[in-house]
């Protein structure tokens, strides 16, 4: 094929959530579109995720009967978002809440089963305008349906779980409801063998069921291994990009526009420290670099919030691992978190973005410790604990530490026995009267949607007395980096005086985040991705 053949209607460079709504929108108008994946592995970031979208006010609430609007949804992003500049505008913000029916209406056109994650909060539900029950996910879906793509998937996890499984799976074995679910998941699991099908839900469920609809049904053609070399620029316009094509550099035109869709830049050590003043130890795609982010920069585009993460705290990595990123684990009864003095320092419970920050003000770089009794252990299912060689490598690097008693704890993990004895006295004490009076942790539903209802009179609060006692070393996680290209409403990216270079867009993490430096609820990374990439799409469209 020569070079001059290489034109399409729409480049799309990412093939995570972000892409793939891309794709799908282009593609739903009637574009031709091309989608580039600079690593070896589909699905970047979403298909490694919980696969929740947040979107409030969407067609499946409304099918629901379940209660919100433009206005509640837009009340609850300025209490939560509030003005971080340009990136949170209040017509960025009105431009998401205003997409989201039509990303869902036609994902599910072309075959995307959306289900309602009811019973999961907003992060702030009490605040103006909080709602529980506007994350939406996909319906477990057979993997066959990604043909030979399934062994190219970022992360071959074929698990038949949705996210209001998780946060009951995680006490199966020591509260009814957990148990229910925990039978209804094995019984899912055993019928889709039966039937040989081979279920995936989450992050791995959405995938797939994006490349079905993208490619499989639109047939929109996916390229590995061709990162974006460079954009091709104009007379001030992105006319397309030069990308690697079975191993040989090319130049592809893009008639209506290029979108940047390719993750942040988590694993770009040396930004990291230039951005962020820590190393980092991220939990998404190893292929996010940066390098569409730094190519926009450099054709002109304004950046924003890239001092910025998706935070959240995580089991530091062993030797031969990764970190693990621990969301529910945080809120559950008999334990606590403390630093290198052995004290608390926010509530346990709180959205992991609050608590990312709370650890970076606290100390950056410093040492955290999850601290357990007996009966964290025993009664729940603590995903970073179940892989028996896991947890010899974590012992044998003093990640996971064990005393029978709490002053052989401290000494263990180097902190005074006298003032973390004194952190635990206060803390049962708060546990026992169901108040945590220093954090509040478990006055919030969402604090509580992942303790323990058994555990009264507070569910997120249990006193630490049966040993033997565990401690598992904690350090600044994330999801992916938040900074990134400065977009307006359609996606398009901006200079730093707001104009607006013709024929480049961006979304997703490559993107500045409309959700500023919070986290309103859950899947506030894909949902706002998928609409915003939609909306460019449209926005090519109609050129």
């Amino acid at each position: 094929m020569s070079e001059s053949e290489h034109i399409y209607d729409v480049i799309v460079v990412g093939s995570g959530g972000a892409g793939f709504a891309t794709a799908l929108g282009a593609a739903d108008a009637g574009l031709e579109v091309l989608l580039l994946e600079g690593t070896d592995r589909w699905g970047g970031s979403t298909a490694m995720s919980g696969g929740g979208l947040w979107l409030p006010d969407n067609p499946l609430m409304r099918r629901d009967g379940v209660a919100d609007s433009r206005e509640e949804a837009l009340a609850y992003l300025e209490a939560t978002v509030g003005d971080q500049g340009p990136a949170t505008s209040r017509a960025r913000k009105e431009a998401f809440v205003d997409g989201v029916a039509d990303l869902v209406d036609t994902a599910r056109r072309h075959g995307v089963v959306f289900t309602r994650a009811p019973d999961y909060p907003d992060y702030y539900p009490e605040r103006t305008g909080g709602k529980i029950g506007r994350a939406v996910e996909v319906d477990p879906v057979d993997t066959r349906a990604a043909g030979p793509w399934w062994p190219t998937l970022r992360t071959p996890a074929a698990m038949p779980v949705k996210t209001d499984d998780v946060w009951l799976l995680q006490r199966a074995w020591s509260t009814p409801a957990g148990f229910v679910r925990g039978a209804e998941v094995v019984r899912r699991v055993a019928l889709s063998t039966l039937r040989g099908r081979r279920l995936a839900g989450i992050g791995a469920g959405l995938a797939v069921s994006l490349l079905r609809a993208v490619v499989g049904r639109l047939k929109v053609p996916l390229w590995l291994e061709s990162p974006l070399e460079s954009l091709v620029v104009e007379n001030g316009r992105v006319v397309g990009v030069r990308t690697v094509r079975e191993g040989r550099s090319v130049e592809v035109r893009a008639r209506r526009g290029v979108m940047l869709a390719a993750g942040g830049f988590d694993h770009n050590t040396a930004w990291r420290r230039k951005y962020h003043g820590i190393d980092g130890d991220p939990s998404g795609n190893p292929g996010d670099l940066g390098g569409p982010i730094e190519l926009a920069h450099e054709a002109g585009a304004a950046l924003d919030l890239m001092d910025d993460a998706w935070w959240g705290a995580s089991i530091a990595a062993a030797p031969g691992h990764e970190p693990a990123f621990i969301v529910g684990e945080r809120a559950l009864p008999y334990s606590i978190m403390v630093d290198a003095r052995g004290e608390r320092f926010a509530n346990e419970a709180e959205s992991y973005v609050d608590l990312g920050h709370h650890m970076l003000e606290h100390d950056r770089g410093g040492a955290f410790w999850l601290i357990g009794d007996a009966r964290h252990a025993r009664r729940y299912l603590r995903t970073f604990a179940l892989d028996p060689r896991k947890n010899k490598a974590m012992a044998d690097a003093g990640i996971l530490v064990k005393a029978s008693d709490l002053a052989g704890l401290a000494h263990r993990i180097d902190v005074d026995p006298d003032r973390l004895r004194a952190t635990v006295d206060r803390f049962n004490g708060f546990a026992r009267a169901g108040i945590d009076a220093d954090f509040h942790r478990g006055d919030s539903a969402y604090d509580r949607y992942y303790g323990d209802p058994t555990v009264r009179p507070n569910p997120c609060l249990g006193p630490l007395e049966k040993g033997p006692f565990t401690a598992f070393r904690v350090v600044v996680g994330d999801l992916g980096t938040k900074g990134g290209v400065l977009t307006d409403a359609d996606a398009r990216a901006l200079r730093e005086d707001g104009s607006v270079i013709e024929g480049l867009y961006a979304a997703g993490n490559t993107s500045a985040s409309v959700m500023g430096r919070t986290y309103p609820g859950p899947g506030s990374t894909i949902g706002p991705a998928a609409v915003f990439g939609v909306r460019g799409a449209r926005h090519m469209a109609a050129g």
